[in-house]
């Protein structure tokens, strides 16, 4: 069977497709992925450079970074100026990703797009009249974002109405895009009433785990020794979500004034300059969570779908401190499970900090982790169940409904 997968933005856009492609590439698949630029080193990492079948990845879309950095207002005088550029900018970045997939697809069996690309996709997926199946990291909220979501859904609508023309398609239904299967990437009863809804009406979701690659890394090794040197530290990180030095100042306050030891990943953020002062602070690059998550005595992050998956598989209290709407659902989860608490990141203070991570560092709340940990799903069971329901997809042209809703 033929599988393409597209993504686009960061490494949490893109992780859990790179776990799925490689579930299918086990099995004997053949599978062609399209990324972002700025993922393409993380792709080729992670074993799947050689799917990339007559395609430069690097040529689906721009570097994500760049593209949510355009700044549009030195090119027009007025609001009204500024949309006109915005929507041709975006419609021309639209017309050269739709070349890219559209090439993709060509002969593949299933088109598998995150959430993100689903309408891009969708288009391509008609054109090449195979299945789209769009995944999921969280639950979709309608008008999360307000007046930024309804200009988002203008342009979005400019840009797609000019695909389908390119690529001979008719006028698109208002529900085109809701017909899909969706696999959604983390665990049901994090959502229990959205997961009851479904089992009962929706028989397009199913709920397969998070979808997580666990790689090891060169620091692992170095973080896992200092670790052990002393009680277990709290790990703080925030993915790809772009911090200031000064953050790692107030964490070593905070843990100085606690009698704490402070774990800082950098991730997306330069701390090239930051100076804890101290040794109760260690400050390391990229890690394996799977590995180093168990050996903390808690974790505080930014609300990523895979590392709020990570902290809640590895059975400790959790922080989260979002920065994003999306982010900001899975500290509603940690609250509602009783395994930690969360913060709006704009909203933290070295007082803040200190009380938050009282309010976490408590018996009832490590027991409560260490039993969540326990319905967790397993990430090879994750990748089992989506690649079932693709091969499923891919044979019948739609999934099983026994395995949907689970």
């Amino acid at each position: 069977m033929k599988f393409a997968l597209v993504g686009y933005g960061v490494r949490g856009d893109v992780e859990p497709l790179v776990a799925l492609g490689r579930e299918l590439l086990r099995r004997g698949h053949e599978v062609r992925t399209a990324v972002a630029p700025n993922m393409v080193c993380f792709v080729e990492s992670a074993g799947l450079a050689s799917v990339v079948y007559g395609l430069d990845a690097t040529t689906y879309g721009l570097d994500f970074h760049d593209l949510v950095g355009m700044d549009f207002s030195d090119h027009a005088q007025n609001a009204i100026s500024r949309l006109t550029l915005i929507i041709e900018r975006f419609s021309q970045v639209w017309a050269e990703k739709s070349a890219t997939l559209t090439a993709l697809a060509n002969g593949a069996d299933v088109l598998v797009a995150s959430f993100n690309e689903q309408r891009l996709a969708a288009n391509v997926a008609e054109s090449h009249d195979i299945p789209l199946v769009v995944l999921h990291y969280n639950p979709a909220v309608p008008n999360l974002l307000g007046r930024q979501g309804q200009l988002s859904a203008r342009v979005t609508k400019e840009a797609g109405d000019a695909q389908r023309r390119a690529l001979g398609l008719p006028e698109a239904r208002p529900s085109a895009d809701r017909a899909s299967p969706e696999i959604h990437a983390y665990d049901g009863f994090c959502f229990p009433a959205l997961q009851a809804k479904c089992a009962k009406q929706d028989v397009r979701r199913s709920f397969v785990g998070a979808l997580t690659l666990e790689l090891s890394t060169d620091a692992d090794d170095d973080a896992l020794s200092w670790i052990a040197e002393e009680s277990p530290p709290i790990f703080f990180g925030f993915g790809s979500t772009r911090v200031l030095a000064e953050t790692v100042a107030m964490i070593s306050a905070a843990c100085a004034q606690l009698g704490e030891r402070a774990l800082v990943c950098a991730g997306g953020s330069d701390f090239t300059h930051a100076n804890p002062q101290s040794d109760h602070v260690k400050i390391v690059g990229a890690l394996n969570y799977a590995a180093i998550f168990p050996a903390c005595q808690a974790v505080v992050h930014h609300g990523g779908t895979g590392t709020t998956a990570a902290s809640l598989r590895a059975g400790i209290p959790t922080l989260i401190l979002p920065a994003t709407p999306d982010q900001a659902i899975w500290a509603y989860v940690v609250i509602h499970l009783e395994v930690g608490c969360g913060r709006p990141f704009v909203k933290v203070t070295q007082k803040s900090l200190v009380a938050d991570l009282r309010s976490i560092l408590t018996p009832h709340c490590a027991a409560r982790a260490r039993e969540v940990a326990t319905q967790m799903s397993k990430p090879a069971e994750s990748a089992a169940r989506a690649a079932d329901l693709l091969e499923e997809i891919a044979r019948f042209g739609r999934p099983n409904g026994s395995t949907l809703g689970q």
